[in-house]
């Protein structure tokens, strides 16, 4: 057993070598894990159809023929207001919050943060909002929104005012949504 301990021991060979703060970061070499030339072949994914036209030959399609699953949508365009009864209830340095979540549940699909916001507030939030952008932006897209005292997202405090859009989730491309923030936490 000792045996089999030091002969790991000295065969190991990780090229452990003391820290250096001089040092620069630099690329791998990758060629004793890739043989010359095996970058430019591409082995094809198994279990995988081929492409339409693949398979007689055919160059794919130029970009603009083929749809992306992460394809964007038209922004939602509308207007959040405040009700009348909570007008002071904004703290100074509040920020706005306006979320857009796919189905209405789970993760927000985008948010637009909106710092020291006066009411009502035009808004537009779209695919250049997305928190993930492989995400579709596609319907049904719930909207809501929250005015946070503190500014953090993450934080719930009392004073925080939220509300939903009036009719439901929306469609990409929706103009006059009205999100009225009617509710303190």
């Amino acid at each position: 057993m000792l045996a089999l301990c030091v002969l790991a021991l000295t065969a190991c060979d990780r090229n452990l070598e003391p820290y250096d703060p001089n040092e620069q970061p630099r690329e791998p070499d990758l060629s004793k894990i890739f043989p010359e030339g095996a970058e430019s072949a591409e082995a094809p994914q198994p279990g995988l159809p081929p492409a339409p036209g693949e398979a007689r030959g055919e160059p794919p399609p130029p970009p603009s023929e083929t749809a992306s699953a992460a394809s964007p949508g038209a922004p939602i365009q509308g207007t959040v207001e405040l009700a009348p009864e909570l007008a002071g209830r904004v703290p100074a340095n509040a920020a706005l919050f306006i979320i857009a979540r796919g189905g209405g549940a789970g993760p927000p699909l985008a948010v637009k943060r909106v710092a020291n916001p006066t009411f009502p507030l035009e808004f537009s939030i779209g695919p250049e909002d997305r928190m993930i952008q492989t995400m579709p932006f596609a319907a049904p897209i719930a909207l809501s929104a929250r005015i946070d005292g503190d500014g953090n997202a993450t934080s719930r405090s009392p004073g925080d005012v939220t509300g939903a859009a009036a009719g439901g989730p929306v469609a990409p491309g929706a103009t006059g949504v009205v999100i009225v923030l009617d509710t303190p936490l």
